[in-house]
């Protein structure tokens, strides 16, 4: 099926296969249409349909609230061309940047998965054919029979990757994360696409990098953690990882966040910030490279970094009253540029 959408600065056209979403279909044509969540919940790409008719895979979406119907209005994440089709969108629109990985539908089958805490899961996902992603990114995973896609960061990093590391928080009436914590998730086949994202990390990048993560977003820094450290970016740059949960029993990747501060003493410092109690002595004791500080992870951050702003560039990840919450924090009081502080919200 042929596909046009009309942006404000151009037109372009792309094939899509029969029963592939529009957006999905555009994105693998390496076109940069809208698009935040990529699994109904935003409304970013929301589009108007000019010709043509389509198919909704979930009417139920709850980005379709954003949607005016009446005028032709859909989301191109969940809506497949029923033929060829002619649609607009009001954003300007360009093609993938040069050198950015391409976004592709790719399987793969659960290997793993983990307790990383009372209600956070670790799945370990070995891909049939290797994918290229940059730390930072995600992909959409849909499962058979748990209906939707949804989105999660890959925390590890590597080129021609063969397996997708996943953080999974357990969410009350979240299908997938209910499926996941059944315990029978192991074997399964999974369908991704992707990856996904903008809130990217390259080694060329040549500034300090400031990291401020809630909850299961640790994903994503994990992921960019990774990648500057296999490429000993932290000899020449500083960098600053902030981690807010909770308390201790919420806490997570501890041993992986003191062995990066160890590689890397004098330029990484990183602190687990905690909401509800303060640190106990035996974890101060236990992880003696890592500081524990009391308060939400914006205002230690705050806090912590008044005066280090200089030369910066913040990744943001978690829940998105926290990703609000620090992006005022560093607009407001760090006055970085909103080209310097980078976030996907895809929850």
């Amino acid at each position: 099926m042929r596909i046009q959408v009309n942006a404000r600065n151009r037109a372009y056209q792309y094939e899509a296969q029969a029963g592939e979403k529009i957006l999905y279909a555009g994105l693998r044509a390496d076109i940069d249409l809208p698009y935040e969540c990529g699994t109904g919940t935003c409304g970013t790409c929301k589009a108007k349909l000019i010709d043509g008719r389509i198919d909704d895979a979930w009417a139920q979406a709850p980005g379709r609230k954003y949607l005016k119907s009446e005028q032709g209005e859909f989301l191109m994440c969940q809506c497949a061309a029923a033929g060829d089709v002619s649609v607009e969108v009001s954003n300007f629109v360009y093609a993938r940047d040069p050198g950015s990985c391409p976004a592709t539908a790719m399987s793969g089958t659960v290997r793993a998965v983990r307790a990383l805490t009372h209600d956070v899961m670790a799945m370990d996902v070995a891909l049939d054919s290797p994918c290229d992603f940059d730390a930072g990114q995600f992909v959409v995973v849909a499962a058979s029979g748990v209906p939707g896609m949804r989105g999660y960061s890959m925390v590890n990093f590597d080129r021609h990757a063969r397996r997708l590391e996943f953080v999974i928080k357990k969410k009350s009436g979240g299908g997938f994360s209910e499926w996941l914590f059944s315990g029978k998730s192991e074997g399964v086949k999974l369908e991704l696409f992707g990856p996904l994202g903008k809130a990217t990390f390259y080694p060329s990048l040549g500034r300090n990098i400031l990291c401020i993560a809630g909850g299961s977003g640790i994903a994503g820094i994990m992921s960019i953690a990774s990648r500057a450290g296999q490429e000993r970016y932290f000899e020449q740059h500083r960098g600053y990882v902030y981690f807010g949960v909770r308390s201790m029993r919420d806490t997570f990747y501890l041993d992986e966040l003191s062995a990066l501060r160890g590689q890397f003493p004098d330029k990484v410092a990183i602190v687990v910030a905690l909401s509800d109690e303060d640190a106990p002595a035996a974890a101060m004791q236990q992880y003696p490279l890592l500081r524990f500080e009391r308060g939400m992870v914006h205002e230690v951050a705050k806090r912590e970094m008044a005066g280090k702003y200089q030369n910066l560039r913040a990744y943001l990840a978690g829940p998105p009253p926290a990703v609000d919450a620090a992006i005022r924090v560093l607009l407001l009081e760090a006055k970085l540029t909103a080209d310097n502080i980078r976030y996907d919200k895809f929850s």
